[in-house]
């Protein structure tokens, strides 16, 4: 094995080890349910799932474990506004981002806790902390103490001198009397009046954010685990943070690798509903498949920012996003080879073998290999459409007059579309299912009812069928004029947009 990771820890990419010869034990920060899924999420998610996938696809026994927030403030705040139970969103949220993962072809991860149910484990573990004298209760709150670490700052690289104050993630003004340090971060928070709780040895309130990680990885994965990974903006302080209390509890080093991806950013800004340039994966839904925002994340290496632009009408209502929709376009390539390779009659199969281009027979290794070197999805991506080029090249060959190709040229491409999806979860979908979803509706978005245009080709078929080739030809021109390309195939007629 060969597969190389960049390690936020020591700023380098490293050989990956790991700790049980065979097996690897992944944590991933899971979403905060007090709203649907952003784009943020799918990049973050879709890393991790290509991660999971080529583990498993180099032939690791693979334990994914992502939890999910679904008690804390935001959500407390969030459900206030809406007048609503924080429970209750935060089951209803979590549901919501099911659905958008499953979408985006992410898999569920092998376990997913959520923080109501470990409750016992967050208590047990900040006791432990505070018997350790590391941690410390005042007012109702309790606090780690990261003077008591003093190998904070490791994993953001920050000197103690460096950090800021309210890295516990509080607001109030008087937190600071309550706290020993500046730095001092929240492991239990004291209910205000009239809030949610639950109870604890220092009074009803609630898990720090920092704590639940700790607590729930340790319970899944053990006191040391391969990777621990998460966006760019929980390296400080919600990741140094778990270090420090974890690795307080147990002595032992939490994660050996530690990943983070990149921010997505939106005409070269950080997303954020403040600048209002935040967009939802479903609002992206709307503009182009879910498949295609997994693709157009791709087209960047993990670690760097991903750009965002979009497109709006006259009225700045937002009409499309450029990237998505050039992966679309590229997805349609993909599936539309596909279905000319499943159209290879039996009968051009055979004949003597030979050696099939790199691009054809090698591409399974090459994507794997891709990945190997610290995920790099854009190199993979070029690979793929060397890949479908050649793929069109053999079902030339195969469909041309007297063609015939050698088995082995079928079975490679089959076998480069498999490693497609099973390194990078891409080609998920039956081919013409896709195409006619994705045709449908970019239709609908130019003003053209799918349904009017399968009446005319109906019409067309049985003008056809009774000779009659000036109305035929004029329902074709009439189709044409709205954009509606005819295609009439060995398999039958059907349409797209032109």
């Amino acid at each position: 094995m060969n597969i190389r990771l960049y390690n936020t820890l020591t700023s380098q990419k490293e050989l990956l080890a790991p700790i049980e010869p065979g097996r690897f034990r992944m944590y991933v920060c899971g979403p905060t349910v007090y709203d649907l899924a952003h784009l943020g999420h799918a990049r973050c998610y879709v890393v991790y799932d290509v991660l999971a996938r080529h583990l498993r696809a180099r032939g690791l026994h693979v334990t994914y474990v992502r939890n999910v927030t679904d008690v804390d403030d935001k959500i407390i705040k969030r459900a206030n506004e809406l007048g609503e139970d924080p429970v209750s969103l935060a089951a209803r949220i979590t549901v919501g981002y099911a659905e958008d993962f499953a979408a985006l072809a992410i898999l569920p991860p092998d376990v997913e806790p959520r923080v109501s149910d470990h409750f016992n484990e967050i208590r047990d573990f900040i006791t432990d902390l505070i018997s350790r004298g590391v941690a410390y209760e005042s007012d109702g709150d309790v606090y780690f103490h990261v003077p008591a670490f003093p190998a904070y700052g490791k994993l953001s690289h920050r000197k103690m001198d460096e950090l800021s104050v309210g890295a516990s993630g509080r607001t109030e003004d008087d937190e600071a009397a309550r706290k020993r340090n500046p730095a001092d971060f929240a492991l239990w928070k004291k209910a205000r009046a009239g809030e949610i709780s639950w109870p604890s040895p220092w009074g009803p309130g609630r898990p720090g954010w920092h704590i639940e990680c700790s607590a729930m990885s340790g319970k899944h994965l053990g006191p040391s685990f391969d990777l621990h990974g998460g966006g760019l903006d929980l390296v400080f302080p919600h990741h140094e943070n778990e270090i420090a209390q974890t690795e307080a509890c147990t002595g032992h080093p939490m994660a050996k690798v530690w990943l983070h991806n990149g921010f997505v950013q939106v005409n070269k800004e950080k997303m954020s509903k403040s600048l209002g340039n935040f967009f939802g994966c479903r609002d992206v839904f709307a503009k182009a498949e879910p498949e295609a925002v997994r693709l157009g994340m791709f087209t960047v290496h993990y670690r760097s920012p991903l750009n965002l632009d979009w497109t709006q009408d006259d009225t700045g209502k937002v009409t499309g996003f450029p990237l998505f929709e050039d992966a679309e376009r590229r997805l349609e390539y993909l599936y539309e080879t596909r279905l000319r390779l499943l159209g290879v009659p039996d009968k051009r199969v055979g004949g003597k073998e030979e050696t099939a281009p790199a691009e054809l027979g090698q591409f399974a290794t090459r994507l794997a290999e891709s990945l190997d070197d610290d995920l790099n999805m854009p190199v993979a991506l070029a690979h793929m459409s060397e890949f479908l080029r050649s793929v069109n090249d053999l079902c030339d060959r195969a469909l041309g007059k007297g063609g015939q190709v050698p088995a082995s040229f079928i079975g490679s491409a089959r076998a480069g579309f498999a490693a497609l999806e099973l390194h990078l979860g891409i080609g998920v979908h039956e081919p013409q299912a896709f195409l006619v979803r994705v045709r449908d509706r970019r239709a609908k978005t130019a003003g053209i009812e799918p349904s009017w245009v399968d009446e005319q080709m109906a019409l067309r078929a049985a003008a056809r069928k009774d000779k009659n080739f000036a109305l035929s030809d004029e329902v074709r021109d009439a189709l044409a004029a709205k954009g509606v390309k005819i295609l009439d195939t060995p398999t039958g007629t059907t349409w797209k947009l032109a």
